[in-house]
């Protein structure tokens, strides 16, 4: 419409300046450009109408993907809900899987611990280095734990068990008592014990498990054990001694003191007791032979003299003392003093029977206060060794300091030994010095009774 207007307007203004004629050939030409502005402006319409409707056809096929993806977006919600609940499902249960997995796993590696400590501490691991090395997977971090794992495992806790119960010679490295590594034939019996045998004869060696490696024990065994080991690796003997625990009694009895040993450690104060212990020895002797042979068969004695002063036969009476006098029996003699003044009165009588039991009390007596003394002097000595020990173990610290103990070793050694030596010593002087003092004392009651039983047999026959 714009381009009408505008050739409408430029045919009025060529009209006003223009003639008739020209006026008509404007006109047309006016036509000829409305004309072709009409076809421009009608092909532009069908254009716009041509677009609309693509974009209409576009429109159609954009809703109708949006539905498809609207479609498929809801329908991977509904699945993601489901993988999710699947999920949660799965995670529940692999944590009680896991739980179980992780306490299967923690008993292996316990059990894995358990047997590298058994394995480690075995005098059969010697010369035998694979068998930490077969175990040492199992007890890396992180690692889980097979059903091959466990097979080795059970391998070698049965290989431990085999081995355990197995006599073999093997050459195998050691270090010997001179602290050089020596190359020789070992016998392994067994976890229990390792034998070797050098030049200075046969000793038994120990497993070190940190170093792994053997050697010998730096004592000697006892010359009995060693005597039957050797008898038992030249085939004569049937016997070998083995330790059940370990090493630990092989370490004791081959590090441990003699009596010698014992008694040198306690210094000087160690004699004087083992003196006083010898004399209280030689006491006891006496006494227990001395009253063994005084205490006899009196009541029998007693009984036969009863009968023969009933029938008034006072001279038997008196050779049948005499016949016993012999024997030593202090009855006898009180006996044979009460005959001799049977004729006195019976005040004179009992005091001549008492007289004779004082005087054989000494006889009795003899030696026991001496056992008493040297019973509470033994103790005091011990006492005194202490003091010794304590002040040199002083002496020691004074000059050395605290900072090695073997220094003070000596002192220490010194002061417990007397202390256990004068007890050892006193203790036994004590019990014995008890038991023969009743000893005395019951043959004291037995003159004592015999004595007033003479004394009423005179009565008896007087009247």
């Amino acid at each position: 419409m714009r381009n009408i207007l505008l050739t409408v307007c430029t045919a009025l203004l060529f009209v006003g300046s223009a003639s008739g004629q020209d006026l008509r050939e404007a006109w047309r030409r006016a036509e000829a450009e409305r004309s072709v502005a009409a076809d421009e402006a009608a092909e532009a319409r069908q254009g716009i109408f041509d677009d609309r409707e693509a974009l209409t056809r576009a429109i159609a096929v954009l809703q109708a993907r949006r539905d498809s993806l609207s479609d498929t977006i809801d329908s991977n919600h509904d699945r993601q809900n489901t993988l999710t609940r699947q999920r949660d499902d799965l995670e529940d249960d692999w944590a009680e899987r896991e739980l179980s997995v992780r306490e299967i796993s923690g008993n292996v590696r316990v059990a894995a611990r358990d047997l590298e400590s058994l394995l480690r501490q075995s005098l059969v691991s010697a010369g035998r280095p694979d068998r930490l090395e077969r175990l040492a997977p199992v007890m890396r971090e992180g690692y889980f734990p097979d059903l091959d794992d466990i097979a080795v495992m059970a391998d070698l806790l049965l290989e431990e068990i085999a081995l355990s119960g197995r006599i073999e010679r093997r050459a195998l490295e050691y270090g010997g008592r001179d602290g050089r590594d020596v190359i020789g034939d070992v016998v392994m019996l067994g976890r229990f014990a390792a034998v070797y045998r050098d030049d200075d004869g046969v000793g038994f060696l120990e497993w070190s498990p940190d170093d792994r490696r053997l050697t010998a024990q730096a004592g000697r065994p006892p010359r009995g054990l060693r005597r039957a080991l050797a008898s038992w690796l030249d085939g004569k003997g049937s016997r070998a001694p083995i330790d059940l625990s370990g090493g630990a009694a092989l370490r004791q009895i081959a590090h441990g003191s003699s009596l010698r040993d014992q008694l040198e450690a306690g210094g000087p104060v160690v004699w004087p007791i083992l003196g006083l212990a010898l004399v209280a020895l030689v006491i006891t002797v006496e006494r227990l032979l001395k009253l063994r042979r005084v205490h006899g068969d009196t009541d029998r004695l007693m009984g036969e003299v009863d009968t023969l002063a009933s029938r008034g036969d006072w001279s038997a009476c008196e050779a049948l003392a005499e016949s016993h006098a012999g024997k030593g029996w202090p009855v006898v003699r009180v006996l044979r003093a009460g005959l001799a003044v049977r004729g006195e009165r019976r005040e004179t009588i009992e005091s001549v029977l008492q007289e004779s039991i004082l005087r054989e009390l000494p006889r009795l007596e003899r030696g026991i206060s001496a056992l008493a003394i040297i019973g509470a002097v033994a103790p005091l000595l011990g006492l005194l060794g202490t003091v010794t020990g304590m002040i040199d173990t002083f002496r020691v610290i004074t000059l050395f300091g605290t900072s090695d103990p073997r220094l003070m070793s000596g002192g220490i050694s010194e002061a417990l030994v007397t202390t256990e030596l004068g007890l050892a010593v006193a203790i036994p002087i004590m019990l014995v010095h008890t038991w023969l003092s009743r000893r005395v004392d019951k043959v004291v009651g037995d003159m004592e009774e015999k004595a007033i039983g003479l004394t009423n047999v005179i009565e008896k026959e007087r009247s």
